[in-house]
């Protein structure tokens, strides 16, 4: 199927509260043209290069999400122009979010980065280290960026009760923290295998490649 059959088969399986960012890392451009020609304006990329490369080469109103692990002295590439990022896993890092955008003249939307996952590579806050951090006095001094809510990924397994256990405790985690703070209204977990299940667990942002532009090509950055 071409990536417009995909997408609009994939977004009809969509509840109407759930957006999809499609992730167009290491596509072609062509392809990303076609699905916004397709409606789509929400991509996610993982590299800054590569995104700062294609941003000017798609319409002005494409919302450029960052998703990948985002590096404190490559914020400054995508500060002027980027509508989300999904992996704010450390203060400083959110620090440096808030000094671009003010230099900007922007607000940033992010979501903090939570770590449930087995696997020690994956990056993100635990449930207490966040906790801390939204009923600081520290984020209500950074005015240049907006906490919309959190991200995570899941363990890299098969076994499905895992898998969901993990969503349901950012949701559980979320619930607690509305409770404490305006404005976080974003879940963003799920992916090409676990999208279904991420939304069956409270996610209202899927990330999904593959199931719209093929097999990713894995690019060395």
């Amino acid at each position: 199927m071409s990536v417009t059959q995909q997408l609009l088969e994939l977004k009809s399986t969509l509840p109407p509260h759930v957006t999809l960012v499609a992730v167009s890392k290491t596509k072609p451009l062509a392809l990303l043209q076609e699905a916004y020609a397709a409606g789509q304006r929400d991509f996610g990329e993982n590299y800054v290069q590569e995104l700062t490369e294609k941003q000017p080469l798609m319409p002005e109103d494409t919302r450029w999400h960052f998703i990948g692990h985002l590096q404190s002295n490559k914020v400054k590439y995508i500060a002027p122009f980027v509508y989300l990022i999904h992996g704010i896993d450390s203060l400083k890092l959110l620090q440096e979010v808030n000094k671009q955008a003010l230099k900007n003249n922007r607000i940033i939307d992010v979501m903090l980065q939570l770590h449930i996952a087995q696997e020690e590579t994956k990056f993100g806050f635990d449930f207490d280290e966040c906790r801390h951090l939204l009923c600081s006095d520290v984020l209500n001094s950074l005015t240049g960026v907006r906490v919309r809510g959190f991200m995570a990924m899941a363990s890299n397994t098969d076994d499905q009760a895992i898998v969901r256990k993990e969503f349901a405790s950012v949701k559980a985690f979320s619930n607690e923290m509305c409770q404490r703070r305006d404005g976080l209204d974003i879940l963003s977990y799920g992916m090409s295998g676990d999208y279904a299940l991420a939304i069956e667990e409270g996610s209202t942002m899927v990330r999904v490649g593959s199931l719209i532009f093929g097999e990713r090509e894995y690019a060395s950055k």
